[in-house]
């Protein structure tokens, strides 16, 4: 696959010479391939790949791109090279830290506030007021309503949105085709059409959500840490959060956006985070909203059960990254899967 990241800088950058491609540690998308690059010239950059040529994921990404960068108060990586013909994408290096470096570099000492070193940037250096910077930046992200709900497929070079309108049920059931597509494991393949009937099954549930822009990979290593001191506009006004790898991004229910980042943030493979965290996600979610996404706790178990596609169409990963037999974890999200379904 660096052969093809090589082919994509050569053409995005004929003149620029490349010194290095680095790797830019484990992925869990099936779908993609990213190096980082080291030009000659001392620049740096990453560069994204489909993996099976089928640019749509990167045609995606790069219309919500330029649409956050320029309709909201968010900032983003910036664009150097993009091409969705020959299925790559080329941004500039995040400003930052990452937030699981910063999320590492707090331990329980500086969340009693002992010693705290005060490296947020806003006189907090403890795990909770971290989660409530990332609340009030999906906040801000959410706080754009769409009249219909919808996939992008693409967009222009102002910022504009090409959305594929649909039901908002609809198109929550493309996101988890799109899960699939990327998963990397089909030894719980049985677990995608068990979602779908219950998707299917409370479509009058779902349909009167609200619609909004949402970012669909909420997880640590898709954020990063801006300090305010660092004078970083965009960040600055956004809470100092920035995301990057927008390719799941979609219109749809915000309740769906912030579950998901509360479930990839704070949980493990079958056990949940630590209260005080998910209620300070929400807290900064809701002092920047003034409340929760309508319908939260209504629609929730439902996206409990879609979530479940992120443990069983990625458990060889899971595997890996626990050390425990596969045979084990997936009796587990096998019973998992039975009691997130009984509790819709």
């Amino acid at each position: 696959m660096n052969e093809a990241a090589a082919a994509a800088l050569r053409e995005a950058f004929p003149e620029r010479s490349v010194e290095r491609l680095t790797g830019t540690g484990p992925s869990w998308n099936g779908g993609n391939e990213t190096v980082g690059v080291a030009f000659a010239d001392g620049g740096r950059a990453f560069c994204k790949v489909a993996v099976d040529g089928d640019g749509a994921r990167i045609a995606r990404e790069l219309a919500v791109l330029r649409h956050v960068a320029v309709e909201r108060p968010l900032a983003v990586p910036e664009v150097l090279a993009a091409d969705p013909d020959a299925a790559y994408l080329v941004t500039a290096p995040a400003p930052g830290r990452g937030l699981l470096d910063a999320w590492e570099g707090l331990d329980e000492r500086d969340e009693r506030g002992e010693g705290a070193d005060r490296s947020t940037g806003d006189g907090e250096a403890d795990r909770p007021a971290l989660l409530r910077r990332v609340g009030a930046t999906l906040a801000t992200l959410h706080a754009e309503r769409f009249e219909t709900h919808g996939e992008i497929g693409g967009g222009d070079a102002r910022g504009g949105l090409e959305l594929d309108r649909a039901p908002w049920p609809d198109v929550l059931l493309e996101t988890i085709g799109r899960t699939r597509e990327i998963g990397t494991s089909e030894r719980l393949a049985h677990h995608y059409d068990a979602v779908i009937d219950c998707v299917e099954a409370n479509r009058d549930r779902l349909r009167g959500a609200p619609a909004a822009l949402l970012h669909g990979d909420v997880a640590m290593p898709n954020l990063f840490v801006v300090d305010a001191e660092e004078g970083h506009g965009g960040a600055e006004q956004a809470d100092g959060i920035v995301a990057i790898d927008w390719e799941l991004a979609h219109v749809g229910d915000p309740a769906r956006d912030l579950l998901r980042a509360e479930d990839q943030l704070l949980n493990g493979f079958d056990e949940r985070g630590p209260e005080r965290y998910a209620a300070a996600l929400h807290a900064g979610y809701v002092e920047r909203a003034g409340g929760l996404p309508p319908g939260f706790e209504e629609r929730r178990p439902l996206y409990e059960v879609v979530r479940i596609l992120g443990r069983s169409g990625f458990i060889d990963q899971w595997t890996t990254y626990l050390g425990e037999p596969a045979t084990d974890l997936v009796d587990r999200a096998e019973a998992e899967l039975s009691a997130r379904l009984a509790a819709v």
